[in-house]
C-alpha cells in the first residue's frame, strides 16, 4: 500500500481533454501517455505535454519504464512538421521533446531530434525548447548534430545509482550517460544541461550523493529526483518509499553543490514544471522544487 505522501488528487478539465484531442489529430505521442506518468493530468489541464518523437516503440527494455520495446517501425519525416503545428495549437510557450531510444538507426535519431528543434525554431522562434534525449551510444558526432539545432535545455537521465544499472537499465552505461552531459557541455557551454534520478530502486543514499558530485563534476545545472512508481506487474518492484523530508535533503545537498535548479519530491518527473524551472533560470533565480 502506498503512503500518504503517494496519494494524488486528479485533476481534470477541458483544456485536458482538448490537449488529448490534438495529440490524436496531429497522430502524435507524448511520454505522459506512454510511460504512465502520474502527472499527466495536472500537465494536461496546463496545456504542457512532453512530446515522444521516433515512435512508441523502444528497441532497449530498460525494466523500470512503460514504453513498450520491440521492433520500431520507419522514421516519420513528416513529424516535424505536425510536431510544430500542434506546439502553434496549444500555444505553448516552452516545448519538452523526448523519444524512444533508436539503437537502429545509424545516428540513434540524432538528425530527427535536430530536424524537429529547427523546425520549432523556424515556425515558433519564441518557443524555448527542451530535450530529453537516449545516450546515442555515446556518439559525439550524433551529440553534436543535436547540438547544433539550438536547444535551449539538454537533459539526459542516469536514472540510478551505476551498481544498479545491471538490474534496472543494463543496456545503457552510466558513465557513458554521464559523458554525454559533459560532452554537450563542452559544445555549447550556454546550453542547460540536465538529468535525472529515480529514488526507491535499492540505491543507498550515500549512492545518491555520489550521483550528484559525479553530475556537478560534468557540469549539469539541473536536478530532478523522484520516487520510483511500478507501471505494471511485469516491471520491477519498489524496494523503498523515499519520505518527503529525504528528498528535501537531497535538495538542499544539491543546493550546496551548486546545481541552479533542483526539483526534489516523490512526484516530480524529468519534464514536471519544466516552464516554470527554464524561466526561474533565464531570471537569475535558484529554486528548490518540493
Amino acid at each position: 500500500m502506498r503512503p500518504p505522501w503517494l496519494k494524488k488528487r486528479l485533476v481534470a478539465s477541458h483544456y485536458q481533454s482538448r490537449v488529448s484531442e490534438i495529440l490524436s489529430e496531429r497522430n502524435l505521442h507524448t511520454v505522459c501517455q506512454s510511460a504512465l506518468c502520474p502527472n499527466i493530468a495536472e500537465c494536461f489541464a496546463k496545456g504542457t505535454a512532453t512530446f515522444m518523437i521516433l515512435g512508441d516503440t523502444c528497441t532497449r527494455n530498460c525494466r523500470f519504464c512503460a514504453i513498450k520495446s520491440g521492433e520500431p517501425l520507419d522514421v516519420d519525416e513528416d513529424e516535424p512538421k505536425r510536431l510544430a503545428a500542434a506546439v502553434g495549437e496549444l500555444a505553448l510557450k516552452h516545448v519538452v521533446i523526448t523519444s524512444v531510444t533508436r539503437d537502429d538507426l545509424p545516428d540513434g535519431g540524432a538528425g530527427h531530434f535536430a530536424s524537429t528543434v529547427e523546425e520549432l525554431h523556424r515556425k515558433a522562434p519564441d518557443v524555448t525548447v527542451e530535450i530529453l534525449t537516449p545516450d546515442f551510444q555515446g556518439d559525439e558526432t550524433a551529440l553534436r548534430t543535436v547540438v547544433l539545432s539550438r536547444p535551449d535545455v539538454f537533459n539526459h537521465n542516469v536514472e540510478t545509482a551505476p551498481r544498479l544499472y545491471p538490474t534496472v537499465r543494463p543496456e545503457a552505461n552510466y558513465r557513458r550517460s554521464l559523458h554525454v552531459l559533459r560532452t554537450v557541455k563542452e559544445l555549447e557551454p550556454e546550453i542547460h544541461t540536465k538529468s535525472g534520478i529515480m529514488l526507491g530502486l535499492g540505491e543507498k543514499r550515500d549512492e545518491v550523493s555520489e550521483i550528484l558530485r559525479d553530475l556537478r563534476d560534468v557540469n549539469c545545472g539541473i536536478l530532478t529526483v523522484g520516487q520510483y512508481l511500478k507501471p505494471s506487474k511485469a516491471h520491477l518492484e519498489i524496494q523503498e518509499y523515499i519520505h518527503p523530508e529525504v528528498f528535501s535533503e537531497i535538495a538542499e545537498e544539491a543546493k550546496e553543490l551548486g546545481f541552479t535548479y533542483v526539483a526534489s519530491a516523490p512526484f516530480v518527473r524529468s519534464s514536471f514544471n519544466a516552464a516554470e524551472a527554464f524561466n526561474l533560470i533565464e531570471n537569475g533565480g535558484h529554486r528548490e522544487e518540493e
